[in-house]
């Protein structure tokens, strides 16, 4: 079911006018305070009980203080999906309940589909997503699905061939969101840029870094990247005001696994450190995550079937790095991927990360993908698993986890947790 089309039955007059009298015997803190603490659907549907609540969903006080809510609560989960529809969006909502069924899971249209048909998903940041054209390699959008609010970014391309590495986030003391886009192309021919070039190797690229500021209309160039970052299919991570890729680097005097930043407030890169984990992780089976707002570094073991999970307390500093959780050897088994191979979203990543960490939930469980579209919950204490399921979930997916809320894209709202 489309939630976009999720009316209810128009009112009355009369019914519209009892409505309103209700709403304004309340003093106006209160009703923004009650309106606040709905989800991001429930306000969506309000909009059609009455012209009084219709207006004051639009009211950005309301955008931003239930933002503020929305960001303490269990996420909403979006599933981008290439099976049984290619580039498939919906959404489930967590029940709140024990039960391993949750709700339904329903579809969320892309208005913009005729212009990008397909698109893979950067980044979630304050309810809005960053969608970047796979097809023709330079589109982006600026999306958020509950209120079909999107806007498309000015093209840059300049290249036949280049590869791009995008990148979404909001920084809390500029209070800017930004997009990030880093343009690789390769030189041949004496230094002239050649399309269909087979030189793909990092020392032989060149590379521009470009910004844009969402409110403004203009990518700006803020010169070269001082690193060679691959491009993998979950984008960038966005957390503690910065980007961050995972890429291959030296680490004491052995080529391995590092991690790269982009400070969305001076807009300079910079090279995290790392944990001192086994360098099992120098292999492709680890990955990043955010988790309570902190960086996290997670490592797939394969000969033991573990999961380490490094927390970094205090953002860019080494001794800070713990290791918060070690999940032994009973995640779930996995059913077979020989048929899932084919399909365009995976066949990067399924040798990467069998196992992918999502966030972890209010009630302290951790949320985690695995076998590109199962989802399961990790109770730390017991040492225990169990599949979630929602009704109508896609058969291939990639999760996003997102926050539901009200936010503008030319005047997006300040987060103030």
């Amino acid at each position: 079911m489309d939630f976009s089309m999720e009316k209810p039955t128009k009112k009355t007059d009369c019914e519209e006018d009892e409505h309103r009298r209700g709403i304004d015997s309340l003093p106006d803190e209160i009703t923004l305070d009650i309106f606040s603490r709905l989800s991001v659907t429930s306000l969506m549907q309000s909009r059609f009980v009455c012209r009084y609540w219709k207006n004051f969903s639009f009211d950005r006080n309301l955008a931003s203080l239930h933002l503020s809510q929305a960001v303490k609560r269990d996420p909403l989960l979006i599933f981008h999906s290439d099976f049984p529809i290619r580039n498939q969006l919906c959404f489930a909502e967590f029940s709140g309940t024990d039960d391993d069924a949750q709700g339904i899971v329903k579809k969320i249209s892309t208005p913009f589909s005729a212009s990008m048909p397909e698109f893979t998903v950067v980044s979630s940041c304050n309810g809005l997503l960053c969608l970047f054209d796979s097809l023709y390699k330079d589109a982006v959008y600026i999306y958020n699905p509950f209120t079909r609010d999107y806007k498309e970014l000015p093209k840059t391309r300049q290249y036949d061939e280049e590869t791009v590495v995008c990148g979404f986030g909001y920084h809390p003391e500029t209070n800017q969101y930004k997009v990030v886009k880093i343009v690789y192309y390769w030189i041949v021919n004496f230094g002239y840029p050649r399309a269909h070039s087979r030189i793909r190797m990092s020392r032989n690229s060149k590379s521009e870094v470009f910004v844009l500021s969402l409110g403004g209309n203009a990518w700006r160039n803020i010169g070269e990247a001082p690193y060679f970052i691959q491009r993998r299919p979950q984008g960038a991570l966005f957390t503690c005001g910065r980007l961050h890729w995972q890429t291959q680097g030296w680490f004491k005097n052995v080529r391995g696994f590092v991690i790269i930043s982009f400070d969305l407030a001076d807009e300079t890169f910079h090279e995290i450190p790392r944990p001192d984990f086994s360098r099992i992780a120098d292999g492709h089976r680890y990955h990043l995550a955010d988790l309570k707002g902190c960086l996290s570094a997670i490592v797939y073991i394969c000969r033991s079937k573990e999961l380490e999970i490094w927390v970094m307390r205090e953002y860019n500093v080494k001794e800070s790095w713990i290791k918060e959780f070690r999940i032994g050897a009973n995640i779930p088994d996995s059913p077979s991927t020989k048929l899932l191979q084919p399909f365009r979203m995976w066949r990067n990543s399924l040798h990467r990360a069998l196992v992918r960490i999502l966030c972890i939930l209010e009630n302290g469980e951790i949320l985690m993908e695995y076998s590109v579209g199962r989802l399961a919950l990790c109770d730390v204490l017991s040492g225990t698993y169990k599949d979630i399921t929602f009704k109508g979930m896609p058969s291939i997916f990639q999760t996003v986890v997102h926050v539901g809320s009200l936010n503008l894209i030319d005047f997006p709202v300040i987060c103030n947790m």
